[in-house]
């Protein structure tokens, strides 16, 4: 099956809309989630039908909120009563804060957020931008096709591994979909700011898949170490050839297309996964991590490749 790959350029203002709904189902979880390291718990669930905070609870009631972008609407559900917040051509941030907001409210659900984006170069307030934004329902989901497509890669990746992880999921502050590897070990970040200063205090490596923005037209899988390395690494065994390290920026890039022209697409994602894995291992001096390639002792499945 040929993979219908949507650029940047062709929805970037419908994935802007997408982008900024997802910020406020973060920040609601954000401020309800149990709290969980690296920011795990302020992560969207990638579903069938586009994103959700999964099972909240505000004192003792449960609620979730989901971006359902294949029937275009927002659903509410507060213990078992729901309410859907349609999503439409030309309706406002400030349209959508406010009806989630009501929606919330009038069910007993009473809390507040940030209304500041986060990890956006756009600044202006949820609550208060009312300026008409784009959304055109066949390209969000060509969109969010693309996110499928890379999670079920990432799970494969990830899934059998024996290690400490965080599933794939969507960081809503950057927009992409990633997974993180966890070794143990303590590090520190050196600047005391509030998001990185959680995110990154300890080993671990990032398996991403972005969308892309103004820059980069084409959606990428990209893997970031932490520590960072910002240096030239030895990557003869790096693979594919087309997948290339950038120092300033400590990290691994493939893009989709690439990998889809191969003649096994799969098979050249896996590649990228294991070769940098191998390569920062070494970089970062992880022991003992043939132990997480164990095989899994389990009948195998008929259906999961």
């Amino acid at each position: 099956m040929e993979l219908d790959i949507i650029k940047h350029s062709e929805w970037k203002d419908t994935k802007f809309t997408l982008h900024l709904i997802s910020q406020i189902l973060g920040k609601i979880k954000l401020e309800t989630a149990q709290q969980e390291p690296q920011w795990a718990h302020v992560t969207l669930a990638v579903t069938p039908e586009g994103f959700s905070t999964g099972l909240l609870f505000h004192s003792d009631t449960p609620f979730q909120l989901d971006l359902d972008i294949i029937n275009s609407r927002i659903q509410i559900n507060v213990d078992g009563d729901s309410q859907s917040v349609p999503l439409q051509p030309s309706k406002s941030i400030k349209a959508y804060f406010d009806e989630i907001f009501q929606a919330l409210n009038s069910r007993g659900i009473m809390l507040s957020i940030n209304p500041k984006p986060q990890e956006m170069a756009y600044t202006n307030r949820l609550n208060e931008d009312d300026a008409p934004l784009t959304f055109k329902q066949a390209d969000a989901v060509r969109g969010l096709k693309l996110f499928h497509y890379a999670l079920r890669e990432q799970l494969k990746f990830v899934g059998p591994l024996r290690c400490r992880k965080v599933k794939p999921a969507l960081f809503w502050g950057t927009f992409d979909v990633s997974l993180l590897v966890l070794h143990g070990i303590p590090e520190a970040f050196p600047l005391d700011k509030v998001i990185e200063k959680a995110a990154f205090d300890e080993h671990m490596l990032e398996y991403g898949f972005w969308l892309g923005d103004d820059n980069v037209d084409e959606p990428t899988f990209f893997v970031l170490p932490y520590p960072f390395l910002y240096k030239e690494l030895d990557t003869s065994s790096l693979q594919p050839a087309e997948a290339y390290y950038d120092p300033a920026k400590s990290e691994f890039f493939l893009d989709l297309e690439t990998a889809a022209r191969s003649a096994d697409p799969s098979g050249t994602i896996q590649a990228f996964f294991q070769t940098t894995f191998d390569i920062l291992i070494q970089e970062l001096d992880w022991q003992g991590c043939a132990y997480y390639f164990t095989p899994l002792d389990m009948p195998k499945q008929g259906i999961a490749d």
